[in-house]
């Protein structure tokens, strides 16, 4: 069957239609058209001028809807998964926290079981527990250790593992680099109090991520540029950004999409289960969290713990902050994810890429989802 989408304003990477039409066959964009040459199709959908965009890849989240992955409840995993398309998310990394090996086995069975009615989940990233134990945040300190691909091994046969987050310093971090990119597994850094020179041993191996860049990680220095100054520095390298003007201030994200190319930064929204949840105290990974305003803190010593951010809501801030075309900011939503995770078909409204498709009003709120061209989220 084909769908045709009409009316709408497309934009994709160093692309911007006005009057753009979407032709989309087997869950894949056929075409795209002006309206003065519309093809045949077997259903229309208006767009009344909303504008259409690959749909967003989160390739850090935690959780929803009161539900974390680590929970491990199949349960949890569909609502998540069915919630975030509500935030335009067509392609979603359930993200792991430091935790025993046993409750991580536990967690990516839970993914395992997955109904599929929601966003796609590809493969999962786990954050720790590989980390600096000086540079926790909010990650539980008590299950912190050293890196070890063979537990990544055991967890990668229960479902596909994509991305490692660990401190590169630590015992090993720099091989383990080079050991997860021969399983197909991106390596990234975080939780860290790495040199500049450790994470270019880290580099020489294959270290080419930053998670939840410029949080638990060493800050720019004059005498040491840290992860921070190695994110700027080098145009290779990509960085998750949480752009919900707490993690990181307004005028920290122009620097950032002043100095970096777009197609580099990822907008993540590190979200936990308050997402989508009214103020209150919740947990994350086991460790109470007052949610207060839309922040999230460890009950004890206040550090940020995750956020409450919707994808949505970091492209409009970084639209309203940085003021740079939408052709440039579609970059940092689905694009430079697919880029760092080697993922084909998505990113892109071009054809031959999967029709994974948000539109959104002028106000960025997500009007519809589709996810291979079936829309499963409606306003």
């Amino acid at each position: 069957m084909k769908t045709l989408i009409k009316n709408c304003r497309l934009v994709s990477p160093d692309l911007d239609l006005a009057d753009a039409s979407i032709l989309i066959e087997a869950g894949k964009i056929a075409g795209i058209f002006t309206a003065s040459s519309l093809p045949t199709a077997d259903r229309t959908v208006d767009a009344a001028g909303l504008t259409a965009m690959p749909g967003f890849v989160d390739v850090h989240c935690h959780g929803r809807n009161n539900f974390d992955f680590c929970d491990a409840l199949v349960d949890g995993v569909n609502t998540i998964a069915r919630e975030k398309l509500a935030e335009g998310v067509t392609t979603l990394l359930p993200t792991t926290l430091t935790l025993p090996e046993a409750d991580l086995a536990a967690t990516l069975k839970s993914v395992a079981a997955y109904d599929g009615k929601g966003c796609k989940l590809p493969g999962v990233h786990l954050e720790g527990p590989f980390i600096n134990p000086k540079c926790t945040g909010a990650q539980n300190p008590a299950f912190v250790r050293k890196p070890d691909v063979e537990e990544v091994k055991r967890l990668n046969a229960i479902y596909p593992v994509l991305k490692v987050s660990f401190a590169v310093e630590e015992e090993g971090g720099d091989r383990l680099c080079e050991e997860l990119r021969n399983l197909g597994i991106t390596p990234s850094c975080v939780h860290s109090a790495a040199s500049y020179g450790q994470f270019k041993a880290g580099y020489a191996k294959g270290l080419r991520n930053l998670s939840h860049f410029c949080n638990q990680m060493t800050p720019l220095h004059h005498r040491d540029i840290g992860l921070v100054g190695a994110g700027l520095l080098n145009d290779g390298v990509f960085i998750e950004f949480i752009c919900d003007k707490l993690h990181i201030s307004p005028d920290m994200i122009a620097l950032v999409f002043k100095v970096k190319d777009a197609g580099h930064i990822q907008l993540i929204s590190d979200a936990m289960r308050a997402s989508g949840m009214p103020n209150g105290e919740y947990t994350l990974g086991g460790l109470p969290v007052i949610v207060q305003g839309g922040a999230a803190r460890l009950k004890e010593g206040g550090a940020l713990a995750g956020s409450t951010l919707q994808i949505m809501d970091a492209l409009r801030n970084v639209a309203e902050i940085t003021s740079l075309p939408l052709k440039e900011l579609v970059k940092s939503t689905s694009f430079a994810q697919a880029q760092a995770l080697g993922l084909p078909g998505i990113g892109k409204l071009e054809p031959g890429y999967q029709a994974d498709i948000v539109l959104l009003t002028r106000e960025f709120k997500v009007s519809k989802t589709l996810v291979d061209g079936e829309i499963r989220y409606e306003a």
